[in-house]
């Protein structure tokens, strides 16, 4: 028998929770279009999944008042219960209560999205491995203003431990089975 713990590489609905990370106007204007739409369409499918599934979304604005609100597309698919915050720190885990509120949704896993991919996204999934959760970054689900750092922020992540994966791949793993109650619902996105 094998000591392999699969709940240490796939991402688990009961376990999970969702982070977006400061997909603020003015940051979002900086990217380039089709990243862009690539990166909404897919944080669309995300959320949407962890609505109907009940995973806890935490949200988090990188200095608003310069950097301008959440993307009202990205916010009109919060769950009603969507934990936010603001900050100024790069780190989300910097934020007031960030990880106090993350602590208490009892959940270990932290799925990744966001921008920008090598400043933020980074610094948080870096620290959050260091508070003890097993991070997932959603590499379709962040982006850099130029290439080079996004990739070289993925390469940095995956070495520290994070693992990098896609959104199709996390709702399939939320969900599992073909038998789930909300499959043919959440299929539906990703077709």
């Amino acid at each position: 028998m094998s000591d392999f713990n699969i709940d240490a590489h796939l991402c688990n609905a009961d376990n999970s929770c969702l982070v977006v990370i400061d997909i603020q106007t003015r940051l979002t204007s900086a990217m380039p279009i089709k990243v862009l739409a690539r990166l909404k369409r897919n944080i669309n499918i995300l959320l949407q999944g962890a609505s109907r599934l009940s995973i806890p979304v935490l949200a988090t604005e990188q200095y608003p008042k310069g950097l301008g609100p959440t993307e009202p597309e990205i916010v009109e698919l919060f769950p009603d219960d969507t934990l936010k915050f603001e900050k100024t720190c790069f780190s989300c885990t910097g934020a007031e209560q960030f990880l106090q509120k993350l602590e208490e949704t009892g959940r270990k896993q932290v799925i990744i999205v966001g921008i920008e991919a090598h400043v933020c996204v980074l610094q948080t999934a870096i620290q959050l491995i260091a508070e003890g959760y097993q991070v997932f970054v959603v590499a379709d689900c962040i982006c850099s203003r130029h290439r080079e750092n996004y990739e070289a922020s993925l390469k940095r992540m995956s070495q520290a431990g994070v693992v990098i994966c896609n959104a199709e791949s996390v709702l399939f793993e939320w969900i599992r089975d073909a038998k789930h109650d909300h499959f043919k619902e959440l299929s539906k996105l990703v077709l």
